[in-house]
């Protein structure tokens, strides 16, 4: 029991002391980077206020969300707040800017992360869909994969075509250098992963897992995963050479040895200082590497910050 009781400490001063670590960082080199002040008109747009004949694939920051769809998992204050990332719908989140979107499923095609359920992924595509529906040039990347431990729904690349074939923009390496103008009307990179199934093939209308990678690093010390994110990204190429999109995620996640276990007070450790890391890319001479960046709980200064980046990357700025 004293072990325990003295380790539950030892994590907590841990916790403590990577905090005040980032919020340090913060005070001495600041959030400023090329487009920090950039604030679109709409978010629901934004990509449509950049102009799709200027806009690149690889000039884009991807605003993204990770475990998108786990706003109704499991049981409200019961199991919810052990598993909800985010609080929104998949709709709202699109509408507020976001344009990766993380699903997870099990082989009802019932959304899931772990042991824990929510809805059908048919409410995710017919979320997308409506979204879509009163939009012209939003290009999404939609990433559904097989959640561990869990077996492939079946003939599910065949529902995933059925239900969004319109839209699907066919996998092709030449796409990472179009403008969006280029890629209309077709508006959806999936990213599909099956766990066994075969993947998908090259030029067929989904993406297969190497189009979509990130180094995940387990831990709920912000620093460590902050560090973290900065030293895998500055070991992938520019995104002007690469072939493959790259995600770096600014969240930390709950472990079992640390008393406070709940989501949102976990992950908000690091979620306020995604300005910070792009400060840092720029400062250590490789934010030509960012490309998505995801958080828990997606707010409007988060998609702020990736468009602002976007906007000083197309006028040259960055």
């Amino acid at each position: 029991m004293g072990s325990q009781v003295s380790k539950q400490i030892a994590r907590r001063k841990a916790v403590s002391t990577e905090k005040k670590a980032l919020c340090d960082l913060c005070e001495n080199c600041g959030v400023e980077f090329p487009g920090c002040d950039y604030r679109p008109q709409d978010r629901k747009k934004w990509m449509a206020g950049l102009n799709p004949e200027k806009v690149h694939l690889n000039k884009i920051l991807w605003p993204g969300t990770h475990d998108s769809a786990t706003n109704k998992i499991g049981i409200p204050c019961i199991t919810r707040p052990f598993a909800q990332c985010q609080s929104l719908s998949i709709y709202k989140q699109l509408v507020l800017g976001a344009r990766v979107i993380d699903i997870r499923i099990q082989e009802d095609r019932r959304v899931c992360h772990g042991i824990l359920l929510t809805y059908s992924v048919d409410v995710v595509i017919n979320d997308v869909k409506k979204f879509l529906a009163e939009t012209d040039s939003e290009i999404i990347i939609l990433e559904i994969r097989t959640e561990f431990g869990h077996e492939d729904p079946p003939e599910f690349d065949k529902y995933l075509e059925e239900q969004l074939g319109e839209f699907l923009i066919h996998q092709d390496d030449n796409a990472f250098n179009k403008t969006i103008a280029e890629l209309l009307p077709k508006r959806v990179i999936c990213v599909w992963k099956p766990r066994k199934s075969p993947q998908p093939k090259a030029g067929g209308p989904l993406w297969s897992a190497g189009y979509l990678k990130d180094n995940w690093v387990d831990t709920d010390l912000p620093s460590t995963k902050f560090d973290s994110n900065i030293k895998h990204l500055s070991q992938q190429p520019p995104v002007t050479s690469r072939k493959f999109f790259y995600r770096v995620e600014n969240t930390v996640t709950p472990k079992a040895d640390n008393p406070v276990v709940c989501v949102k007070p976990v992950t908000g450790r690091i979620h306020g200082y995604a300005r910070l890391f792009i400060n840092q890319c720029y400062s250590k001479g490789f934010a030509d590497r960012l490309q998505i960046f995801s958080t828990d709980f997606i707010d409007g200064d988060f998609v702020d910050a990736c468009v602002g980046l976007t906007h000083a990357r197309v006028e040259g700025k960055a």
